[in-house]
């Protein structure tokens, strides 16, 4: 399944629960967002998003704590899951999705290109997920964003939370 038919199922799926989402995103510098609004009618459920290529701008603007990220370097899946539940908040959403890793062409403090980590935080908790992809920087960085969509759908098939 493509990139379109996983984010239309998504947000059809959003729409029905009456939830909203919002991305922050690193190695995929916006293009997570870019195919979420390509989606007619998407403004129903996508509040925004964050593009947080900097790790300064990791912590200033989707929170991630300073601490983890001296710590632990960008690419980190407590550091996906600190983006995806940043967006959440920053952005006022019930679901935030976020990217970060490796896309090349060099490794990046120590970590191989292809290293990738997605993350969705909602109202249940928070997903994380490994990636060790293969290809140029163009492959790993659409590559995140179809695992980051898939990992969406995922989390969107358990039933809505009472409110």
């Amino acid at each position: 399944m493509g990139n379109d038919l996983v984010a239309v199922a998504s947000v059809r799926r959003l729409k029905e629960r009456g939830e909203t989402l919002a991305t922050a995103e690193s190695l995929t510098g916006g293009l997570l967002a870019a195919t979420l609004v390509e989606i007619s009618g998407v403004s129903a459920v996508y509040r925004g998003g964050l593009v947080v290529y900097a790790t300064d701008l990791k912590h200033a603007l989707a929170g991630v704590p300073e601490s983890l990220l001296a710590e632990r370097g960008p690419v980190d899946p407590d550091v996906a899951t600190a983006l995806a539940q940043g967006a959440r908040v920053r952005c006022g959403a019930d679901w935030g999705v976020a990217t970060t890793g490796v896309a090349g062409p060099e490794p990046q403090d120590g970590k191989p290109v292809g290293l990738v980590y997605v993350a969705v935080a909602g109202p249940p908790g928070a997903e994380v997920r490994e990636l060790r992809l293969e290809g140029d920087r163009e492959a790993i960085r659409t590559e995140s964003v179809t695992r980051a969509l898939l990992l969406l759908a995922e989390c969107l098939r358990e039933p809505a939370a009472s409110v």
